[in-house]
């Protein structure tokens, strides 16, 4: 009989302990399942979190990025990219050309995959308003020597292209316009020398006209150096309560002699105006604008200055002439360095082009506006603010 009890215990006994390390084999499962997890997890969350990071990095880029995909499928993008060509929409998974539609662009992604790497490639936006971006291209490999995409940065050249051909312009304008009195003055020089000094009328003829053409260099470069300090940030402005009503009277009265050779009226308008500004600088804005009122006003017409004050703390002037007036087309272009209308006309009337251009730098170094507005055959108005004094 012993023996089957003793079977029958020790069989207990082995349900017992099986069902004891069965327990402790699960909880050792569901803590290491816990701990497969909780790893799981906190894995999941550091991909996410360098991704974020990645994302800020790629972000706070001042160039655009494009990432590609080894299909050409945009995998990433950053936000100065979106703001270069003003996008709206979610990206990934897109083509460049299904986003862009540039052409150029989508041959240059076709060009990286062949020769891997194309630097400094300039691009022309098909817009309204020239824009140029710098492009640098190259493709990646994996370890194995594999294609996985392509990367494309973009810096903006519009800025730098503007500047450049400003220059540019800028300094065939001096040059033409340092050339034609120098011309003048060389050619009535040499006259001169070869035996018309010897003749009264003919000399006192050709020097008064050598006098007024270094006149006109020497407002010429007063006018540049003028420009240049105002560009510059140079110029100390001296800042004081400017009575507007008698300056323009003194304008008046220095420019009484052009304004009579054209029998033209000269209207002061002005009511008891008070500006914060430096007058020295103001009196070189109503006596540049006053002068080419008169100047490219009609015979017998009238010039006339007048303002208002306006409710957010700053005076409006304006300066109106009755002469044939400006194309709408180039309204936009008036204040520009040496820009003219007529230019024939321009240089007969003399003036060395930059009169409107130092009217402007001198009115936004007052923290003012400059604008015109015009009618062709209705005369010309041209309008400024400065702040007014308390």
């Amino acid at each position: 009989m012993i023996w089957p009890i003793l079977a029958i215990v020790a069989l207990v006994g082995a349900i017992v302990i099986h069902f004891v390390w069965r327990g402790k084999f699960q909880r050792q499962h569901r803590q290491l399942q816990s701990d497969i997890e909780d790893f799981q997890r906190r894995q999941q969350q550091t991909s996410v979190d360098a991704k974020a990071q990645q994302q800020v990095l790629f972000n706070s880029m001042l160039e655009g990025l494009l990432l590609l995909d080894r299909n050409r499928k945009i995998y990433l993008v950053n936000r100065a990219f979106k703001n270069l060509f003003d996008l709206k929409i979610e990206l990934r998974g897109k083509t460049v050309m299904e986003v862009l539609r540039l052409h150029e662009l989508q041959e240059l992604i076709e060009r990286v995959e062949t020769e891997k790497q194309v630097l400094d490639y300039e691009l022309k936006l098909p817009e309204l308003n020239e824009r140029w971006l710098q492009v640098n291209a190259a493709a990646i490999f994996n370890s194995v020597g594999e294609r996985e995409g392509t990367i494309l940065v973009f810096h903006d050249l519009t800025r730098l292209r503007q500047l450049e051909r400003t220059r540019e312009e800028f300094v065939a304008n001096v040059s033409h316009e340092l050339r034609t009195p120098l011309s003048l003055i060389k050619g009535y020089v040499e006259t001169l020398l070869d035996g018309a000094r010897h003749q009264p009328e003919i000399s006192e003829r050709f020097l008064k006209i050598i006098e007024r053409n270094t006149q006109r260099l020497d407002l010429l470069i007063q006018d540049l150096l003028t420009i240049s300090a105002l560009e510059s940030g140079q110029v100390k402005l001296n800042i004081q309560a400017v009575e507007l009503r008698p300056l323009t009277d003194k304008i008046f009265s220095d420019l009484k002699p052009p304004a009579d050779n054209k029998n033209i009226t000269l209207l002061n308008q002005l009511p008891d105006l008070k500006a914060s500004g430096d007058i020295h600088r103001l009196e070189q804005v109503f006596a540049n604008l006053v002068d080419n009122a008169i100047k490219y006003g009609r015979v017998q017409g009238h010039v006339t200055v007048g303002g208002r004050s306006l409710d957010n703390g700053k005076v409006e002037i304006f300066v109106q002439d009755d002469g044939p007036g400006i194309p709408a087309e180039a309204l936009d272009r008036i204040f520009e360095r040496f820009y003219r209308v007529d230019k024939a006309r321009s240089r007969d009337q003399g003036g060395t082009g930059l009169g409107l251009s130092i009217v402007k730098h001198i009115v936004q170094s007052h923290n003012g506006e400059a604008w015109a507005k015009s009618e062709p055959g209705k005369g010309a108005t041209f309008f400024f603010t400065l702040p007014q004094a308390k």
